[in-house]
């Protein structure tokens, strides 16, 4: 799987997309609430590994996770 961190720009929050490995978006969600988007799309027992690594990356950059 892969994430990427979006930037908002004024009033539009910062964003979260997880694709697959074949690039398919799976979940868009927004940063600071994460949790709820994670649980709908079935990766509820990932929210911490996927909180931790949107921490530790920049802005625009696809980062691959293992999940």
């Amino acid at each position: 799987m892969y994430i990427i961190k979006i930037k908002g720009k004024a009033k539009i929050p910062d964003y979260l997309q997880v694709r697959d490995d074949h690039f398919t978006l799976i979940c868009y969600t927004r940063t600071d609430r994460p949790e709820r988007a994670l649980e709908k799309c079935g990766l509820g027992n990932h929210i911490e590994l996927i909180k931790q690594k949107m921490e530790e990356i920049p802005f625009g950059q696809m980062t691959k996770i293992a999940i």
